[in-house]
């Protein structure tokens, strides 16, 4: 009797909403993204007041900075006499708000700037995470049926060589080559001068076009991402190869892919439906962790294509001391690494059962 008590009240603890220990689950990562997110706001606030220079000279620059009555007015209007958590307090309420400050370089709201800046990333890093991972997936894949042979070798060496070429430098090449030599793909930016952006929806060229039926504008824009897509891929599935194929091998001597080949299985349903099944919590750990890479900023790629990503934004930002906006972009990349992290937390639990149980 006592044991069948506690049982029923242990349980509502672990399975809420209805006893569903996904919901339970959700929740708690949920709850612990939000304390992280916070986290992120004091980091991001208290490096930005570490930054070595002097941002009253920065924003106002030398001559009204020789001011004093200039300087004194600013350093009021901004809040800057006042104590660091009382700063602090007034930079969350403002966030709260949608205010991010207004950028130094641009004197544009900070938040305008990134709203331009973080769709052109995204556009390039999806791109190159589907191809990174449609590519990476197969060739470790085959590499791992293959463990041994000439073609596993030739696939890790094939890998080696994409994780060993540095980025920057294939960029140069890739756009030196294609486009100033051969002349078979466009140069650099977003569309070509002579086209005008389609009406913003999602900020994504390609699928703005689509949405607004720029079959044109969608073409270009589509041609301008080849370069970029191709020079980001190279690393990351020279990455996702190596790690699927280990992650595939592992999977290969369990007890269960032995049982199913004694069944007679074999083809798309052994590898789809048991072999990746079984590898998918480690790869969904690699894509994450390199999509968010791809996310917050690759700056000397978009340098090399001019591609005016978020790196672009914060590289220049931060050779100009331009604080709000470092700290806006510093704010970015901590929201995009606690989203992709969350995402891949739910998948966990959706694809293990013993993950929301935890």
């Amino acid at each position: 009797m006592g044991k069948n008590t506690r049982a029923t009240r242990v349980h509502p603890a672990r399975a809420p909403l209805g006893g569903s220990p996904l919901a339970g689950y959700v929740l708690r990562r949920l709850g612990m993204s939000v304390l992280l997110l916070f986290g992120v706001t004091l980091v991001t606030f208290s490096l930005a007041n570490l930054v070595p220079g002097n941002p009253i000279v920065a924003a106002l620059g030398e001559g009204a900075a020789s001011n004093p009555a200039t300087v004194a007015a600013y350093i009021e209007k901004h809040g800057l006499d006042q104590p660091l958590p009382v700063q602090y307090l007034n930079y969350l309420l403002n966030l709260f708000q949608g205010d991010m400050g207004v950028s130094l370089r641009t004197a544009q709201p900070v938040a305008s700037d990134l709203a331009k800046a973080v769709p052109a990333t995204i556009e390039v890093a999806i791109g190159a995470i589907i191809v990174s991972l449609a590519v990476g997936v197969a060739l470790g894949s085959l590499a791992a049926y293959r463990r041994g042979k000439i073609s596993d070798q030739l696939v890790r060496v094939l890998s080696l060589i994409g994780l060993s070429i540095p980025t920057f430098w294939m960029a140069l090449v890739s756009f030196n080559f294609f486009f100033l030599q051969l002349r078979i793909a466009p140069g650099s930016g977003r569309l070509s001068p002579i086209l005008s952006p389609p009406p913003t929806v999602t900020g994504l060229y390609t699928i703005d076009a689509l949405l607004a039926g720029q079959w044109v504008t969608f073409m270009d824009a589509m041609a301008h991402l080849m370069l970029p897509v191709f020079v980001l891929s190279l690393f990351t599935i020279g990455l996702l190869t190596r790690f699927v194929r280990t992650s595939v091998l592992e999977v290969l001597d369990a007890d269960y892919i032995r049982a199913g080949r004694a069944k007679g299985l074999s083809g798309p349903r052994m590898l789809f439906g048991y072999t990746l099944r079984g590898a998918s919590l480690p790869i969904l750990t690699i894509v994450g962790l390199a999509f968010g890479s791809l996310l917050s900023g690759t700056v000397l790629v978009e340098a090399v294509f001019a591609w005016p990503g978020l790196g672009s934004y914060a590289y220049n930002s931060a050779t100009s001391l331009d604080l709000p906006g470092v700290m806006g972009v510093g704010l970015i990349v901590g929201v995009i690494y606690l989203g992709i992290n969350f995402a891949v937390d739910l998948l966990y639990g959706v694809l293990d059962p013993r993950v929301r149980l935890a």
